[in-house]
């Protein structure tokens, strides 16, 4: 997992665990519907994507997010390393649901 947590260092520039920021917030996010969290501003083409956030779903949108969602606001240009996004994916569906506890 510390791998995975090393790559989620990345994601900070926009993201972070429990709260939004330019991006979602990340916790729970296993099995979540993209475009889910209440109250924030998804672009129309995340929320109508239909995607549920699993470990296929993750590892595809953040190889290449404009080509598996073509629209997204995130036009970061995806984790190329398969390793390093398995690792990243894996960090991320660990994530307890947002409230709870987790120690991340």
């Amino acid at each position: 997992m510390a791998r995975g947590a090393a790559a989620y260092g990345r994601c900070l520039a926009c993201h972070a665990v429990a709260y939004d920021r330019v991006g979602p917030r990340h916790c729970g996010i296993g099995g979540r519907r993209a475009g889910g969290v209440a109250g924030f501003a998804y672009s129309d083409a995340m929320k109508a994507s239909g995607l549920v956030w699993t470990r296929e779903t993750l590892g595809r949108f953040l190889a290449d997010p404009l080509a598996t969602v073509p629209g997204t606001k995130m036009t970061y240009d995806g984790v190329k390393d398969p390793q390093v996004r398995a690792d990243l994916v894996a960090y991320l569906l660990s994530l307890e649901p947002c409230g709870r506890p987790s120690g991340h």
